[in-house]
C-alpha cells in the first residue's frame, strides 16, 4: 500500500516538472489545492523524515539486518527527495502557499532544519552526487547511509527554493510563521551564513566548482562571478524579509543580528547588482541600518500557534525507534525474491516512456511537419510521426540515431 502510495507521488512530481517545463502547471495545482493535498504531503515529508533519523540508524545497526536487496530501503529514502522536489515546483504559486494552512509552521521549521545542514557544510570538502554513487554500486546497509547523506545535501538545495517561495507571500502569512522565520529561527541569519560560505561552490585543485542541475562542474574563469540559481534564492529570500515592511517591524535588530546582516555589503558588487536589479534597494537598507538604531520589534502576538506535526511523531513513537526497525526489518524491507521482482516491474513502469509521455500535458508533434501525432518509430520508439508518408522522409536522416537507440 505505501509503495502504492509512493508511486502516485512519483507520478505527480514527474507531472509536475513536465507540466512546468511546458507552463502548463496550472491543473495540477488545482486539484493539489481543491483536494487538500498540500498538509497531506508535508505531512508525509515530515514522516519520512524522522523515520531517516530516527529509525534508519537503528535498522544499520541490527545484526540480523541482512537484506537481499537495498531496493526497498532506497525507495523510502527516496521518497523524501519526490515530496521536497514536488512542493518545488508548485509552492511558486500563492493558492498553494494559502493551501497548507497551519502546516505551514511545520514546513517553515522543515526548511530551516535543512538549510542548518546546509550551512554546516564544509565549504572544502565537496558533497557526493546521487549519479556518482549510483556509478558505485554499493548494496550494503552502510552504503545507504552514505546515499541518505547524498541525498540530504540535494533535499537541503530543494528546501532552500521552497522557503524562498514561502517568503514571496510574507505579506498574506500567518503571524506565527513571520515569528517563527523572523525571531525563533532567525532566518534572516542564516541566509547570510549561506551567503558567506556558499555549500554548492567549492575550490579543488585550484579550479572553482559549483552544483548545478544535480552534479558538481567546474565553472570557466569568465563565468565565476556570475550568479547562480541558488545564490538567487537565497538573495531573493533576504530581500523579502528584510524589506517588507512588516518583517521590518517584527524583527529584532540587536546588535549580533546587525553585525551579521552588515556583512552583505561586502558581497553587494556591481558585478553582483547588474545581475539582479532589486540588490539596489538591499544596498539602500543596509546603509540605513548602519548608521541608525532601528526601533525595537513590536510584540502583539499573545497567543502563537506552534508546529505539530514533528512534535506529535515523535511522542507517539518516543521509546518505540528500535522496536519499529525490527518489525519493518521483517515485514517490509525482507521481500520474496518474487516481491523484489514485483517491485522492480511497478518502480520500472513508473518511469517508462509511454508512461511520462501519459503524463506529459502535450499530445507529441509529428518529427517532420509539427502536427499532433500517432504513429511511433517501432524500432527506437523515440520520434513520433503523423503518418507513414513523413516517416519515410524523415527515414535516411534518422537511420542512423534510429540505429544507435534500437
Amino acid at each position: 500500500r505505501w509503495l502504492r502510495q509512493h508511486e502516485y507521488v512519483e507520478k505527480l512530481n514527474m507531472h509536475g516538472i513536465l507540466s512546468a517545463s511546458a507552463g502548463q502547471e496550472q491543473l495540477l495545482t488545482e486539484l493539489l489545492v481543491t483536494h487538500a493535498k498540500i498538509p497531506v504531503l508535508i505531512g508525509e515529508l515530515i514522516s519520512v523524515e524522522v523515520w531517516k533519523h530516527k529509525v534508519f540508524p537503528v535498522l544499520c545497526r541490527l545484526e540480523d539486518f541482512k537484506p537481499r536487496s537495498t531496493f526497498p530501503i532506497y525507495v523510502v529514502l527516496h521518497h523524501e527527495a519526490s515530496i521536497i522536489n514536488l512542493l518545488e515546483t508548485v509552492f511558486f504559486y500563492k493558492e498553494i502557499c494559502d493551501s497548507a494552512e497551519d502546516s505551514i509552521l511545520d514546513l517553515i521549521d522543515y526548511c530551516h532544519r535543512k538549510l542548518t545542514l546546509l550551512a554546516a557544510q564544509s565549504t572544502k570538502a565537496q558533497a557526493v552526487t546521487s549519479a556518482e554513487l549510483h556509478a558505485e554500486g554499493l548494496p550494503s546497509p552502510s552504503s545507504m547511509q552514505k546515499q541518505a547523506e547524498t541525498m540530504e545535501f540535494e533535499i537541503s538545495l530543494k528546501a532552500l527554493s521552497v522557503l524562498r517561495f514561502i517568503t514571496d507571500q510574507v505579506e498574506s502569512l500567518p503571524l506565527s510563521a513571520l515569528t517563527r522565520m523572523l525571531n525563533t529561527h532567525n532566518l534572516p541569519c542564516l541566509l547570510v551564513e549561506l551567503v558567506e560560505h556558499c555549500p554548492w561552490s567549492c575550490w579543488e585543485a585550484g579550479r572553482l566548482k559549483k552544483f548545478e542541475n544535480g552534479t558538481w562542474h567546474v565553472v570557466p574563469s569568465e563565468d565565476q562571478v556570475k550568479m547562480t540559481k541558488l545564490d538567487g534564492q537565497v538573495w531573493l529570500a533576504l530581500l523579502n524579509l528584510l524589506l517588507s515592511p512588516e518583517c521590518q517591524r517584527k524583527y529584532c535588530f540587536n546588535g549580533f543580528n546587525k553585525s551579521q546582516l552588515l556583512k552583505l555589503r561586502a558581497f553587494l558588487t556591481d558585478v553582483l547588482v547588474d545581475q539582479l536589479p532589486n540588490l539596489v534597494e538591499m544596498q539602500r537598507f543596509l546603509s540605513y541600518l548602519a548608521v541608525t538604531e532601528p526601533a525595537p520589534p513590536k510584540k502583539d502576538l499573545i497567543l502563537e500557534q506552534v508546529p505539530v506535526i514533528r512534535d506529535h511523531i515523535l511522542k507517539k513513537n518516543s521509546g518505540k525507534w528500535e522496536a519499529i526497525a525490527k518489525h519493518q526489518v521483517k515485514q517490509a524491507f525482507s521481500p520474496t525474491e518474487e516481491e523484489l521482482k514485483f517491485q522492480a516491474r511497478r518502480w520500472a513502469q513508473t518511469y517508462s516512456l509511454d508512461m511520462m509521455e501519459a503524463l506529459a500535458p502535450d499530445k507529441p508533434r509529428c518529427r517532420v511537419c509539427g502536427v499532433e501525432a500517432a504513429k511511433r518509430c517501432s524500432r527506437c520508439r523515440n520520434e513520433w510521426y503523423c503518418t507513414r508518408a513523413c516517416q519515410v522522409q524523415h527515414w535516411q536522416k534518422y537511420k542512423p540515431a534510429c540505429n544507435l537507440m534500437a
